[in-house]
């Protein structure tokens, strides 16, 4: 969630660009994205743009090779259940931290986003859903009971993307994961905070095993291209 006031420098400018191209799909895992590219698209100078290269190789999401510069880096299965996990275990965390935080004010935000998530799964538009899907799991971890928890999810944020590894959205599981989002948001709405932190860290070990699955579905021979 954007805090206002916050300066927003040249190279966090260049970050959110990146990202935003491997989310939404534009690079795939393998390609290539050199400065003078995205200098061209957000007119700013090349020095930032490596910054944020810098940065986004040692979160990630880039591998700079010899000879050829920064390529778009993919997961193995190891890596990503590595990542559900802690992911599981930070919003299990900060909800259990943050209780005293999920006031009528946040909780009507989340109620907000649920509905913004059902309504984009409706019109099956799926780039809307994972953006609004980033804003719900930043609801759950964006306490002053947790800032460090907010901080960690917000570096790994994306890197479970299904088209952040090539994969089409799949309607099935984005289902379910509505379901787990209308289920957390309940057991919040009725204290039982212990219940929605574990319900937090199930979502995403769930997320993660899908996202395993299919990536070695894709990969095998003959396999068709998953339905949306």
């Amino acid at each position: 969630m954007e805090h206002p006031n916050i300066h927003v420098t040249k190279t966090e400018i260049a970050r959110r660009h990146i990202k935003e191209m491997v989310l939404s799909g534009a690079v795939r895992p393998g390609d290539r994205i050199t400065t003078r590219e995205v200098s061209t698209a957000l007119g700013i100078s090349e020095t930032p743009i490596r910054e944020a290269i810098r940065s986004l190789e040692s979160e990630g999401w880039l591998e700079v090779q010899s000879h050829v510069g920064a390529v778009v880096k993919g997961l193995h299965p190891d890596q990503i259940r590595e990542i559900s996990a802690l992911r599981g275990r930070i919003c299990e965390l900060a909800i259990e931290l943050g209780a005293p935080n999920f006031n009528e004010a946040r909780l009507n935000k989340i109620d907000k986003v649920v509905d913004e998530l059902e309504e984009a799964l409706n019109l099956g538009d799926f780039q809307q859903f994972a953006s609004k899907n980033y804003e719900f799991h930043e609801l759950l971890c964006d306490n002053p009971q947790s800032p460090l928890c907010y901080r960690l999810l917000n570096n790994m944020l994306g890197l479970m993307s299904s088209q952040r590894h090539g994969l089409p959205p799949q309607r099935a599981r984005l289902e379910e994961a509505q379901k787990e989002h209308r289920r957390i948001r309940d057991l919040i709405r009725a204290g039982e905070f212990q219940a929605a932190a574990e319900m937090a860290r199930e979502h995403e070990r769930i997320t993660g095993d899908f996202l395993i699955r299919a990536m070695k579905e894709l990969s095998a021979p003959g396999t068709p291209d998953p339905e949306v």
